[in-house]
């Protein structure tokens, strides 16, 4: 029956290709069909890797009968999230209006027009603890539709109504982006929002367990971002700014939501203290994990803490290479949180062991058992089949190179376990974030002495990728499949994000090209999502999604476990110009990131990117141009920038090649390093030792 599910890109849409449900994929031709037939339509919205997605899957999805329900009073239509954000964001703030909460799976019912009148998450087969079953659902919900049409419309009416509000506090959010907005001397304002915003984020810290609120717990990755540039100036409270960064990745670097056998991290815990994930894995959070333990690895107040940091960054690295690398340089989007174990889904099966397996690989008096915290009863609290893998305290030297040795051993044996399914397709704007964080993690490696000669490959070989597939010289696909481009256009967090990695790409290797295809990007962006109404996150608006939203939409600037599209889009544009892009690029990063000041101190959790660019819109930015004519005497000052400079640090070299910050500032000399705001230079320095104190005069 869902025959039309079979080649589509999203592995979320072909696992349910074979259901006897008659699914449509998203698109104007189901919303004709259920005009058609004058029936509701039935959006279900989840994801590959989602464990309560299979669950429902199963339960109601499998079922004929409630196929024949389905097939006979709904057009029904299946989204995956991540390949569409778009409808899931629109479709998610309808479910919070209606039940207070949202997640996935999500069950939303809709006119044929694409408002919404009906919406809950995962409903059971059977009716539990005051929870109707799905039948209920759906024999009320079609029911209302044929005998109180009038009742539905009214509701529809204004749940769209109530959307539209919300993209109206959107637009008002974000405000006036001309130049002539941004007020002259606000400075002082936004250095005061970020201290603010530091001391509410010390308020809401977990003191005992790290992080940010309770259970559950997931990696704050922009606010991460945040808080290390913060604690990198001299502004007041920077010193709060780095211990909340040190507590919180110190924890999730120790805690079960890092694999300490294969690397990567899970999407969250559902505890307070770290110890026991939601299994699945995704590549946003590990790429934006990648590049803040790499840049924490920098900043780390101990020897100890570094080498964690180190490790967490290799091992990050490494499992991305392994487990999500496609054909032709790209990553995949995620990897299941289930594992198939005797014909049924187990969450966690892959990763846990008992002490007695344990045992039973590194021997009885294993050392490496005395630096594991693990769960007495063996995972039964947690009804998992073992226990999740955390390490005791930080390592020292020793302690990690035993811990290495273990690695290797347990890494055998769960090789030889089943393996979580992957969802294959390539999301533009995440692949843009792995390719920022496999450059600036193949640097920190680098400069500690502890280079990976694959990194720096990898990720050319992902943005080539991107350009090759995703982008033809105008517009941007979000996603491809078997290295085809398939659906939407990207959206603006892909645009941006895109941008990001070839930026970082070029500080990495010098090599203009990636500079100006990310100048390229960046110009499009400003082109296709910024009008006469403001900003846009979709260049090519859902006629569904916008009738769900009221006939009103604006970017939604407020990150969430990716930063939002505002936000990345205004960090690309600080670093354009600072390259030398055009200088209206500064005057819109200053205009996207002005609401800080009120949100910061308000909603820091939702800010954090947007947070980091005007930190370094406030730094100047930092811009550090290095010439020369020895390979090694321009490495040896690069390093020391990168080591001095901190995150938020502008880096050029290599030939101008359309680079406006190295223009005239060739050299015979063996190297010369400049350090300058908004290309403005002083004069240049060409020992290590003068280009730190440069750079640390400056903080």
């Amino acid at each position: 029956m869902a025959e039309r599910l079979k080649n589509q890109a999203s592995a979320y849409l072909r696992q349910h290709a074979g259901n006897p449900v008659d699914w449509w994929p998203f698109g104007d031709a189901a919303f004709a069909e259920a005009r058609r037939r004058d029936v509701p339509v039935f959006i279900s919205i989840g994801y590959a890797a989602c464990h309560w997605c299979h669950v429902m899957a199963h339960e109601s999805f499998e079922d004929p009968e409630i196929a024949r329900i389905l097939n006979r009073d709904f057009v029904s239509i299946k989204v995956d999230r991540e390949e569409r954000p778009d409808v899931d964001s629109a479709y998610m703030a309808a479910t919070q209006a209606l039940t207070g909460q949202g997640g996935w799976p999500m069950s939303v019912f809709t006119l044929p027009d694409g408002r919404t009148y009906y919406a809950g998450t995962y409903f059971p087969p059977r009716q539990l603890q005051g929870t109707p079953s799905f039948r209920q659902v759906l024999e009320a919900v079609a029911g209302a539709w044929r005998d109180r049409r009038s009742e539905v419309e009214r509701s529809a009416e204004q749940i769209a109504a109530h959307l539209a509000s919300n993209q109206a506090a959107n637009r008002n959010l974000v405000g006036n982006l001309s130049a002539a907005a941004v007020p002259p001397n606000g400075a002082d304002d936004s250095a005061r929002a970020l201290e603010a915003a530091v001391e509410a984020l010390a308020a809401a810290e977990d003191t005992e367990f790290g992080g940010f609120g309770g259970a559950p717990k997931f990696p704050p990755s922009p606010l991460l971002r945040f808080l290390l540039a913060y604690a990198h100036s001299s502004a007041p409270g920077s010193g709060t700014a780095a211990a909340l960064a040190e507590r919180t990745l110190t924890a999730m670097a120790l805690g079960g939501i890092y694999d300490h056998v294969g690397g990567g991290f899970a999407r969250y815990a559902v505890d307070r203290r770290w110890q026991v994930p939601h299994f699945e894995k995704m590549l946003y959070d590990n790429a934006q994990l990648l590049r803040i333990y790499a840049h924490f690895s920098r900043q780390a107040a101990s020897a100890d803490l570094k080498s964690l940091a180190l490790r967490v960054t290799r091992g990050t690295a490494g499992w991305m290479a392994a487990e999500l690398a496609v054909p032709g340089g790209g990553f995949a989007s995620s990897l299941d949180a289930d594992t198939l174990v005797d014909g049924h889904r187990v969450e966690g099966a892959t990763y846990v062991f008992t002490r007695s397996q344990l045992e039973a690989a590194l021997g009885t008096g294993s050392a490496a058992l005395d630096l594991l915290d693990l769960d007495a009863d063996d995972g039964a609290s947690h009804r998992l089949p073992g226990s999740t893998l955390r390490l005791r305290a930080v390592p020292d030297e020793a302690q990690a190179g035993i811990w290495d040795e273990a690695r290797m051993v347990l890494a055998a044996v769960r090789s030889q376990r089943p393996q979580p399914e992957r969802d294959g397709k390539v999301v533009a704007g995440w692949n843009g974030l792995a390719v920022a964080g496999l450059a600036d993690a193949a640097l920190a490696l680098a400069d500690a002495g502890m280079a990976e000669d694959w990194m720096l490959p990898a990720a050319e070989a992902a943005a080539r990728y991107l350009l090759d597939v995703h982008w033809d010289g105008g517009i941007l696909r979000r996603v491809s499949s078997d290295g085809q481009a398939q659906g939407i256009e990207g959206l603006l967090e892909d645009y941006a994000g895109v941008a990001e990695g070839l930026f970082a790409l070029y500080a990495a290797t010098g090599n203009p090209g990636w500079h100006n295809a990310a100048q390229d990007l960046a110009a499009a962006a400003v082109e296709r999502f910024l009008g006469p109404e403001g900003l846009s996150d979709t260049a090519r608006e859902s006629e569904q999604v916008r009738h769900a939203q009221g006939g009103y939409s604006a970017a939604n600037p407020l990150d969430d476990a990716v930063p939002s599209g505002t936000a990345l889009l205004a960090g690309v544009l600080l670093t354009s110009a600072s390259y030398g892009g055009p200088g209206r690029h500064r005057d819109l990063a200053e205009g996207l990131t002005v609401h800080v000041r009120r949100a910061g101190p308000a909603l820091p959790q939702a800010v954090g990117w947007s947070m980091s660019v005007q930190q370094s819109i406030l730094g100047g930015p930092q811009e550090l141009a290095v010439t020369g004519t020895d390979p090694a005497a321009v490495a040896g000052l690069l390093s020391a920038g990168r080591s001095a400079g901190g995150p938020g640090l502008v880096i050029a070299h290599g030939e101008a090649g359309g680079v406006g910050l190295l223009q005239g500032r060739e050299t015979r000399a063996p190297a010369l390093a400049y350090v300058c705001r908004g290309m403005v230079c002083r004069r240049p320095v060409d020992s290590a030792q003068e280009l730190e104190a440069e750079l640390r005069a400056g903080i």
